[in-house]
């Protein structure tokens, strides 16, 4: 955590106190109604809210106990701690109570020894406080108590009244149970006394005397110890010392506030021993050894310090002694430029301070003083030992670890400037904070530079002239206020009336040159809008003099966005990524301003152009997206495109990229958690972060690469904030600070988490970024490292490489990787390019084998192949799994080795493959190989895979490949995982290939059972093969019912109802596969495929019977595909499948559209796609790949190219470029753009232009390879587009009554 600001702390004399407890140094104060207790200038251990009371007086701790009382109002409780074994102290409640004083306000609280609380007010009350709050000894008082405090022995208590110059001594006379005594007496003190103290008691075992020091406004300090038992007083002056003519300033200015002195006390033991830490640490210094001679009698210290910056120490021992020695008070050291003190120059605020001060060991020997300001601020300052004494030293010797301030009431609502440097965090009684960040990473956070407080209910708020202004929406006008001063002053503001309810308040863009002009604009439910011109006041120098032009704010224009139905909300976009320059126009290309979005789900977001000299506004809609999420809780955008969405539940998170109007991420969280804030930041290279917040935590996201290949989430968690155990408050906002860090309000506390994670971090380590153990890493660096270009030799990159054609530039990498891994070492630098140029890898790719070829080498570099062979292969892969490279995580190195496997393994039949065949083969392969590692994920091959087999003319060798795989005893389940009877194009070769499956399935058992392959053989119509093999299995006890009813001749109506009954009997005991079989006995193959597609939920089953039984042309296997298949691809989003489907059904003008345009707009009825067709999934890059070879493959697909308007292919172009780049392939992306050939269309003024003769002219480069396959005016193939219905429910429905067993024996 970068810093803690834990709200405002009272302006009380016991808001604060500090003790060292069991080795740990722990500070407390009240802020509101809250306990602070923390133990690290950065770090709270516990906050304690109360919501009984509305503020908190006073607070104390038992330096023995540890024991916290804390009073507000009338009420008193008492915190024990609990956990300091487990490493974990925290504070619970023990009891609380109400005191039976008559005054209403209590001002102090002093422990006491055994646990003994006073408590004062206008009378003193001891209680006990054991088990419960017994009184034990009550007195009233004739003027109420302004402190009172009880000796570390518990046997004096010494109290004055406000402006009192007389200090009270309470002696105990008795301390039997029930009847405890007191007596009194007083010390005089010429003026009023400001504060008292009584010294810590000595260590165990020594008898020490009870010694008070008073500081009264004649500016002395005076030490009271009980010198003479027998005096008439229980205590006198032991010693005094001049605070005054202590410090003697060099220069007097007339400031009286100059002559304040502030004193603060070290204890003797504590100094002893820091001085001791210094000297064993072996720092040098002159003033080192008078200090250790001086600390050897472990003196007390008092130092008095004043406004410029002077300190002066004394050294006090052998307090209490009858004789005063002139060595027992000493002037122990002077030193100058103390930065304790707010100095002369910063004399802005009459708050009086109380100073804290102790010394500490650890880290490292140091002083603390504790700095409570009754402005509302507390000061953690800490300096070393020899730079606070050393008078030599001109190094600041205080440095601010902490300051803690803030609100009192609970922060609702926190804005940001647009560079993040300064904050404004807001309350729900109107008060608001301004902040700003600090530079400097060692010291604090953030500072407080302004507060502001109005009557008038704040709705909206922000942040103008970086944090030096701040615009306020009211009910009815906007102001302006003043930031720079401590306290904000209202400089502008200006009424307005309008239709709707005000949404939002944005800052607009502007190209006005004038710095000192904003425009401020407000959208209602409406959408109809004001535009308000401010003019900030500005330094200028004129003729040496400066000056502040005067502020004003008014009406610039009012518009009209037009009419959104369902319209829900209007919000400014996060400011993120690089600052944009206003161009002054207004296009796709504009900044974001504002985002919209309706119950529907639709996002809208707008850009705004400010036109000063026709005193107008135009907007423009950038981007609409229909996420199809109903009544959406929740919206946040950025600027840099990205949307996050929360859906009614608020538990459900989706990000969107409204560039390309896709969903990039899904995420649902539990129950409990329900999401209530998100806010946008970005890295300096524009990588987007989303920072979400629930009750108690913020979960960070950050944009990861994009992966088509294992299509693993674009979006991962990086970090988990949570503050459940700092404080029981919910977090009621958060922002992003420029440098990164997270600013979070919980309560009245601000909480800023720095932008460094370690290690040790479980996000971290899941996303395998690797760190040494002590390491922290940027959150920037993480995201850049998770995006941005991949080095060439990344298994991703050379992956879409394979796909994109390039696969001779592919084995140019594996051959050079291995060149260099044969010399790497870990530690090493590795080029990531390999010494491989841009131009080679835009090269155009010879179809030819290059295994043939050999590249020129020098005489003296050793022969080495040019290609993957396997030799190179297994040498390769044994150096990458047993060395680190650098820029791949363990698992991208285990994915590179299965890569390098695949290629050598295409590489041997690459001769006798097209690109096609290869495509398929290196990613079966790799699907194939990962399997075997991971058993318990089930890899499988996509539609991708299957559309590059389906378009392949080597499906000969794939299928040998493919079947020697398996070892030639491929099932039904292995079948599916290669898609062979998806892309398999020949008849012929797909029913003997299906008879094979067959034959494995009933010999995959030990019994050979027949009914594992009857579904098989009847597809096929082989009923007499299965009636052979029931014929074997006598062992079976339905082989004698079923050979009877399978020896008929089921075309017959009356044998054809027997199979139907079987078929709709077995569908009653869910025995689908089996009662397909029969509905295909009884010729009925329409209801075994529907059995096939609906209750097995097997599409691909179904597809291959269909083909199996009636070939590519049957009724059948259209109707599937254009019933079930083309509307599951469009409910999808799954072009690949589409494509394939339309080719199949001989529509090769739609295989080709549907690469490019989204399938569910292609059909006649479109319905409601689901979230996986709106996802980046679904417009894989490599289908512009496809897209490219389908459309010069035949004249059908040509034409079906060329109803692709311009306009459409360039976007499509450009999203592919787009997504390359997302997935760090930017070779690729820029490649595409390079050599994209769009086609050479008619003009576009030709209302009805003529088809051309020979659409091959169309291309820009002539292919004589194109195939004429134009169908003739009705034909079969000719057909309407089919019409897109959703996918049916997933519902079974049972059998009617006749569809009983027959005598059949089953």
């Amino acid at each position: 955590m970068r810093g803690v600001l834990p709200g405002k702390p009272r302006a009380t004399p016991q808001a604060v106190c500090t003790t060292q407890w069991r080795q740990t140094r722990l500070v407390l104060y009240i802020a509101g109604n809250a306990l602070v207790i923390s133990d690290q200038p950065n770090h709270l251990v516990q906050t304690v809210y109360h919501d009984d009371v509305r503020l908190l007086d006073a607070l104390a701790i038992d330096k023995d106990t540890a024991k916290i009382a804390v009073l507000g109002q009338s009420n008193i409780y008492i915190y024990k701690p609990y956990g300091l074994e487990e490493a974990s102290l925290r504070w619970s409640l023990q009891f609380s109570f109400t005191t039976e004083s008559t005054t209403p306000l209590l001002r102090t609280l002093s422990w006491g020894p055994s646990e003994e609380l006073l408590v004062g007010s206008s009378e003193l009350e001891l209680y006990q406080t054991f088990d419960g709050s017994d009184v034990i000894w009550r007195r009233q008082l004739s003027s109420p108590v302004h402190v009172a405090l009880l000796s570390p022995d518990g046997s004096l208590i010494s109290s004055i009244a406000p402006h009192d110059r007389l200090v009270k001594i309470w002696r105990r006379l008795s301390s039997g149970d029930g009847n405890i005594q007191f007596n009194y007496s007083y010390l005089s003190h010429p003026s009023v006394v400001t504060a008292l103290q009584w010294k810590d008691k000595q260590e165990e075992g020594h008898d020490g005397n009870n010694i008070l020091c008073t500081i009264c406004a004649d500016g002395k300090a005076r030490i009271w110890a009980s010198v003479d038992p027998h005096g008439l007083q229980v205590l006198q002056v032991w010693a005094e010392i001049d605070l005054l003519s202590s410090i003697q300033p060099r220069q007097f200015n007339g400031n009286a506030r100059l002559n304040d002195r502030y004193v603060c006390f070290l204890n003797g033991r504590d100094f002893k021993k820091v001085v001791e830490g210094v000297l064993a640490s072996g720092e040098q210094s002159p003033v080192l050894e008078h200090l250790v001679e001086v600390a050897q009698s472990a003196p007390d210290v008092c130092a008095v310090l004043d406004r410029l910056g002077n300190l002066c120490a004394w050294g006090l021992k052998n307090i209490g002694t009858k004789a005063t020695g002139p060595s027992d008070i000493f002037n122990m050291i002077y030193v100058e430029n103390v930065n304790v003190l707010p100095f002369e120059d910063d004399l802005t605020t009459n708050a009086p301070f109380q100073l804290c001060a102790f010394c500490d060991t650890s880290p490292k020997p140091h002083i603390a003083i504790i700095r409570h300001s009754f402005d509302g601020t507390i000061a953690w300052l800490e300096g070393d030992v020899i730079d606070v004494l050393d008078p030599s030293r001109q190094v600041p010797r205080f440095r601010a670890k902490a300051l803690w301030t803030g609100h009192e009431g609970s922060i609702e609502k926190i804005n940001r400037t647009n560079k993040g440097r300064a904050i404004v965090s807001r309350t729900g009684e109107n008060e608001s904070l301004v902040w700003r960040q600090s530079e400097e990473q060692d010291g604090i956070a953030l500072s407080r530079c302004s507060s502001l407080i109005t009557e008038d209910r704040i709705y909206r708020t922000r942040i103008l002239g970086g944090g030096d202004y701040v615009a306020n929406l009211h009910s009815g006008f906007v102001s302006i206020w003043d930031a720079t001063k401590f306290k904000s002053e209202k400089v502008a503001s200006c009424k307005f009336e309008i239709d709707g309810k005000p949404l939002c308040l944005i800052i607009l863009p502007s190209s006005d040159v004038s710095l000192a002009t904003r425009y401020l604009a407000t959208i209602t439910s409406s959408l109809t809008g004001i535009v308000w011109k401010v003019r900030l006041p500005q330094l200028e120098g004129v003729n040496g003099f400066s000056h502040h032009p005067s502020d004003t704010i008014e009406q610039f224009c009012t518009f009209n966005l037009g009419a959104q139905s369902h319209l829900v909300y209007v919000l400014p976009v996060d400011p993120a990524g690089s600052v944009q320059t206003v161009t002054g126009f207004l296009d796709t290309f504009a900044q974001d301003v504002a985002l919209s979005y309706s119950n529907k789900g639709v996002i809208t977001t707008w850009a705004a152009k400010v036109d000063p000299a026709l005193k107008k506004v135009d907007w423009l809609a950038t981007a609409t997206v229909h996420t199809g999420i109903e009544n959406p809780s929740l919206a946040s955008g950025s600027s840099t495109r990205k949307v996050a969405f929360v859906d009614s539940t608020r538990n459900g998170l989706s990000v969107w990229d409204t560039s390309n109007a896709q969903l990039e991420y899904e995420k649902r969280y539990i129950a409990e958690e329900a999401i209530q804030d998100l806010d946008w930041t970005s890295t300096p290279d524009d990588q987007s972060i989303l920072a979400v917040g629930f009750p108690h935590k913020v979960v960070i996201l950050a944009q990861i690469r994009y992966d088509y290949l294992d299509q693993r989430p674009s979006w991962a968690p990086i970090r988990e904030l949570n503050i459940r155990e700092s404080t029981p408050h919910p977090i009621g906002d958060s922002t992003w600070l420029g440098s990164g860090s997270l600013v979070i309000g919980a309560g009245n506390q601000l909480f800023v988490y720095d932008k460094f994670i370690t290690a040790h971090d479980e996000s971290a380590k899941e996303l395998a970024i690797s760190t040494r153990d002590d390491a922290t890493v940027d959150l920037f660096d993480i995201v850049s490292l998770l995006n941005g270009p991949l080095p060439i030799f990344h298994p991703q990159l050379l992956s879409q490489c394979i796909l994109a054609g390039k696969l001779s530039l592919v084995q140019k990498v594996i051959v050079n990787l291995s060149r260099q891994m044969k010399y790497y070492t870990e530690g090493d630098a590795l080029d990531s390019s390999l010494s491989i140029t841009l131009e080679e890898c835009f090269e155009e790719q010879e179809p030819a084998s290059l295994s043939n070829s050999r590249v020129l080498k020098a005489i003296d570099e050793e022969d080495e192949p040019d290609t993957v062979t396997e030799d190179l292969a297994l040498t390769l892969n044994e150096n990458i799994t047993k060395k680190s490279i650098p820029h791949l995580s363990n698992q991208e190195q285990s994915h590179l080795v299965d890569l390098i496997e695949c290629v050598a393994t295409a590489e041997k039949h690459r001769r006798s493959m097209d690109e096609n065949a290869t495509r398929f083969l290196l990613f079966f392969r790799r699907y194939m190989l990962r399997r075997t590692q991971r058993r318990n994920i089930d890899f499988g091959i996509t539609w991708r895979e299957i559309a590059w087999a389906f378009h392949s003319s080597s499906q000969d060798i794939l299928t040998d490949q493919v079947s020697r795989h398996f070892q030639g005893k491929m099932l039904w389940e292995q079948a599916k995982e290669s898609g062979i009877f998806m892309w398999m194009t020949d008849i012929t070769a797909l029913r003997a290939q299906f008879e094979i499956v067959a034959r494995n399935e009933y010999t995959k058992t030990f019994e050979k059972d027949p009914i594992d392959c009857s579904l098989y053989y009847l597809a096929l119509k082989k009923k007499n093969v299965l009636i052979g093999l029931w014929k074997m299995a006598t062992w079976h006890r339905e082989q004698s019912a079923t050979q009877r009813l399978l020896s008929n001749n089921f075309s017959e109506a009356r044998w054809k109802t027997a199979a139907m009954k079987n078929a709709y009997a077995l569908m009653g005991k869910r025995r689908f596969k089996y009662a397909a079989a029969f509905f295909l006995l009884a010729g009925n193959i329409q209801d075994a495929v529907n059995i096939c597609a609906n209750q097995m939920q097997d599409i691909q089953l179904a597809i291959a019977i269909a083909r199996a039984y009636d070939g590519d042309e049957g009724a059948v296997l259209h109707e599937l595909l254009e019933e079930k298949v083309l509307p599951l691809a469009a409910f999808e989003g799954n072009r690949w499948m589409a494509s394939w489907a339309f080719w199949m059904l001989g529509r090769r003008d739609m295989a080709v559209r549907s690469l490019i345009t989204p399938v569910y707009t292609l059909l006649d009825s479109p319905g409601t796609p689901s979230q996986e067709a709106r996802s980046y999934l679904a417009t894989d890059p490599a289908l512009v790949v496809l897209y490219r070879q389908l459309r010069e493959k035949t004249l059908q697909a040509l034409i079906g190219a060329s109803k692709v308007s311009p306009r459409a292919e360039w976007e499509f172009v450009m999203q592919i470029a787009r997504l390359y780049d997302r997935m760090g392939c930017d070779v690729l992306a820029l490649d595409l753009v390079r050599n994209w050939d769009f086609l050479k269309l008619p003009p576009p003024h030709q209302k009805t232009p003529k088809p051309l003769a020979d659409p091959r002219k169309m291309l820009r480069r002539r292919s004589s390879l194109v195939v004429t396959d134009l169908p003739s005016p009705g034909s079969p193939k000719a057909m309407k587009t089919p019409t897109f219905k959703p996918p049916p429910q997933k519902v079974f429905e049972e059998p009617t009554a006749n569809s009983l067993l027959d005598s059949f024996g089953f």
